[in-house]
């Protein structure tokens, strides 16, 4: 085989791994682009639910509020009883 020839084989296998190199690339980088929107998504999902929770927090009623309740509901019970 002439020198010619052999460096052209050696040519072609490079183009040949570097057509590969960027078909792979490019396929990865769309792959991304889809994970990265699913991800987008979650964490919308995810930040809705936060609020949605906090704001539950902030309407329960705290500690003091709730045995002030039980106080009157125990008053209204006993009221209801004697009648």
């Amino acid at each position: 085989m002439s020198d010619t020839k052999i460096l052209q084989a050696i040519l072609d296998g490079q183009v040949q791994i570097r057509k590969q190199l960027t078909e792979t690339k490019e396929s990865l980088e769309k792959k991304i682009d889809s994970v990265d929107k699913k991800v987008g998504t979650t964490n919308e999902r995810i930040d809705k639910l936060g609020l949605q929770i906090a704001r539950l927090e902030d309407d329960a009623p705290t500690r003091g509020e709730h045995d002030k309740l039980e106080r009157r509901v125990t008053k209204i019970e006993t009221k209801i009883a004697s009648v």
